[in-house]
């Protein structure tokens, strides 16, 4: 192996190190820099003594000794290398961080309160419906970016920056003159349904920030926020499950007593039950990522075949419907959300991988995923580009083309970094570096689709 790949793998090593010294609760974030320092300089030292990497590596974190319930919890996720021999340590009582854990979750319920409140006033002081739509977003996630900032211990001129940043799509669809459609029934223009989802894109973006601790330049901690989206959105899912399933008991027992509960849940469930859901959802994710991280390999494996079946389904069906002039508008924009869709499994399952880890059969399957992917990706462009060219441009047809081309860059690239890890040519980490590298780009689009395109086409 050359100098360049040995160098990369212990940059892997070294990433996986960090993030699980930042996963304990007992080590403050702004620790994690100066013990990578501490950490690095002992591997220089070691590796100046004659050891190669790997085993410098070890050998530093065994030295670690404040450290040792962050070395088992190591040890014990990787015991088929060495770190069983080397750096398992007897276990450790966890009797520290209880009453933090209760304040941690009590600031979280506050939270939760206070984005419930700003639901309820917003859907009583603002009559006009699209407007409630255009900002709920704005509304909710100011908390759950609160409560990281206060989590992470982060700045306030990191916090005053993302605060700024986000004020201007805020701005831009509150006050930009968007055109509803025309009709008895009318409805929000393309325009400002292309701004109404896309802003929570950046904003969403900009919670990461906060939840890297305004460190967002860090890939490994760029990487902790895409594992962070995957079970947040996996919560999430069971969450709204079990309420969908304890509400509708609740709706058919008092309906028997003649008790009407639309007005409770209308009024007062909805604006409080699902910002609530999505802030415990976030706690749960912080609070449980042991037991999280052991069940996303296991989901990452069941869809992801799943979903390459569904590609290639969705692959043959664009093929046979006739002329790609002829395919229906709907059909694509279905298949730009099973794109990303895709995206999303590919992110999580990278993110889910040990880095460490040799290329198997899972790594293939992926492969296949993302050149399926790449297929349907390139068959819909296709019909994009046909489409436009035979009925110009509109501001959905416009929108719709620049994520497929966003989407292409980012497929391309990962099928070509994901060859070269199966054949043995490059490390993981390469792989995983990209998708965090590229993470920017999406919040630039979304930025673009938001602040420019109303003005573009008419605010139509």
């Amino acid at each position: 192996m050359s100098e360049a790949a040995r160098g990369d793998v212990l940059e892997a090593q070294i990433d996986q190190w960090r993030g699980f010294v930042r996963r304990r609760r007992a080590i403050a974030p702004s620790d994690v820099e100066e013990m990578e320092d501490h950490l690095r300089e002992q591997i220089a030292d070691l590796g100046a003594n004659g050891l190669d990497h790997e085993e410098a590596f070890l050998v530093a974190v065994k030295r670690m000794g404040d450290l040792d319930e962050v070395s088992r919890e190591f040890a014990r996720e990787h015991s088929h290398r060495l770190w069983k021999q080397l750096v398992l340590v007897p276990e450790a009582d966890d009797g520290a961080g209880g009453p933090s854990r209760w304040r941690e979750l009590g600031v979280l319920l506050a939270f939760a309160v206070g984005a419930g409140l700003a639901v309820k006033l917003l859907f009583t002081t603002v009559d006009d419906e699209f407007a409630q739509v255009r900002n709920l977003a704005f509304t909710v996630l100011p908390f759950l970016a609160g409560w990281f900032a206060w989590k992470r211990g982060v700045t306030w001129w990191v916090c005053a920056a993302v605060a700024a940043v986000a004020a201007v799509p805020a701005l831009a669809v509150n006050l930009y003159p968007f055109e509803a459609t025309p009709g008895p029934f009318p409805a929000p223009g393309m325009t400002d349904v292309l701004a109404i989802t896309h802003a929570p894109v950046i904003l969403g973006l900009l919670v990461g920030v906060l939840h890297a601790g305004g460190n967002w330049r860090s890939h490994d901690r760029r990487m902790d926020f895409v594992r962070f989206v995957g079970e947040l959105t996996m919560y999430l899912a069971l969450l709204a499950l079990g309420s969908m399933v304890l509400v509708g008991l609740t709706f058919g027992v008092l309906a028997l007593v003649d008790v009407d509960l639309e007005p409770f849940f209308e009024g007062w469930l909805l604006p409080f039950g699902v910002p609530g859901a999505l802030l415990v959802a976030a706690w749960l994710v912080e609070a449980k990522k042991s037991v999280v991280e052991n069940i996303a390999p296991v989901l990452t494996r069941v869809f992801t075949p799943l979903a390459l079946l569904m590609l290639v389904a969705d692959l043959v069906a664009l093929l046979v419907n006739g002329p790609l002039t002829t395919v229906d508008r709907g059909l694509l924009i279905l298949m730009d959300a099973v794109l990303v869709l895709v995206l999303f499994l590919l992110l999580y399952s990278i993110s889910a991988r040990d880095p460490l880890a040799p290329p198997n059969v899972f790594d293939w399957l992926q492969l296949a995923l993302v050149a399926a992917a790449l297929a349907v990706d390139a068959v819909a462009l296709t019909a994009m580009l046909t489409r436009i060219a035979e009925f110009g441009f509109t501001a959905n047809k416009t929108a719709a083309l620049g994520l497929n081309l966003v989407l292409l860059v980012h497929l391309v690239w990962s099928a070509w970094l994901m060859l070269g890890f199966v054949r043995g040519h490059r490390p993981f980490a390469a792989v995983e570096r990209w998708q965090t590298t590229y993470l920017p780009v999406y919040a630039a689009w979304a930025g673009l689709v938001v602040l420019v395109f109303p003005p573009v086409f008419g605010f139509v």
